[in-house]
């Protein structure tokens, strides 16, 4: 399949499939962010009631900066994967105590804030900027899997990427990701995703019986009140995975020991 032919099929699933979201009716970069931290590893029709509360309390840089990170992470329950809360936190932070409030708009700097690497802000440059900056990520993929490598295995993202630059359309590359995302979707739920023909696949581990999802319900409990570890281990009726599960969100930064013994979340 030749550059144009593709195109050509970008283009017409765009129209075709295209999905309202709310960091798509406004590409504020703040917006761009917070969705893309959402959307790692959790599925759009999760995000966007949850994106749509976090706004509401956090509608800019400055007011997520002044929260408190035990704010955040109380909106945060239910998407799991707590520290995307604390590095959104932290970013927000770091725009407006180091960068005067203004938001970056190149790859270098947007790679500064925490939690934004080379996929993230290649997001951010696209959706916010409508830059032609190439990334890759799973639908991504997913469309190039299905039109250019059928029968193949281990595919490196060098080649998505080489095949990215090549096929980008440069005048409209957020619309044009916008496509890629919509049909990646779609050809997931058709079972046509082989997704295990990347060389960077890996699946991800169940949540029930993990430790994460003992992290989870940590925070859960602790974004109702403070409690001593005692306590929290009677509500959670808790298993050999409690200690790991707490060391780490101490670890993480999320979680911690007052001055009476108490568990708190983070202020």
């Amino acid at each position: 399949m030749n550059q144009s032919e593709f195109q050509e099929i970008i283009w017409q699933k765009a129209g075709e499939l295209y999905r309202e979201m709310p960091w798509r009716q406004d590409t504020r970069p703040y917006y761009i962010l917070v969705s893309e931290l959402m959307l790692q590893q959790t599925q759009v029709d999760r995000v966007v009631p949850k994106f749509n509360a976090f706004i509401d309390r956090f509608p800019d840089e400055a007011s997520l900066a002044q929260a408190s990170l035990a704010d955040v992470l109380v909106l945060w329950q239910g998407l799991g994967y707590n520290r995307r809360a604390k590095y959104l936190h932290d970013a927000a932070k770091k725009i407006v105590d180091e960068m005067n409030g203004i938001f970056p708009d190149d790859v270098v700097t947007l790679q500064s804030l925490p939690g934004v690497g080379p996929n993230t802000a290649g997001a951010i440059m696209a959706y916010a900027y409508n830059q032609p900056v190439i990334f890759v990520e799973t639908n991504i993929r997913t469309v190039y899997f299905h039109h250019f490598f059928h029968d193949d295995n281990a595919v490196d993202d060098k080649q998505i990427i080489e095949l990215l630059e090549s096929t980008i359309d440069r005048e409209r590359p957020r619309e044009f990701y916008w496509s890629l995302m919509d049909y990646g979707s779609l050809l997931k739920r058709a079972g046509a995703s082989k997704i295990n023909q990347s060389k960077h696949y890996k699946k991800q581990s169940p949540l029930a019986g993990s430790v994460r999802e003992v992290r989870g319900q940590i925070i859960k409990y602790l974004a109702t009140a403070d409690m001593t570890e005692q306590d929290l281990q009677q509500q959670l009726r808790a298993d050999d995975r409690f200690q790991s599960a707490l060391s780490g969100l101490k670890r993480d930064g999320l979680v911690m020991s007052s001055r009476t013994g108490k568990l708190h979340l983070t202020k």
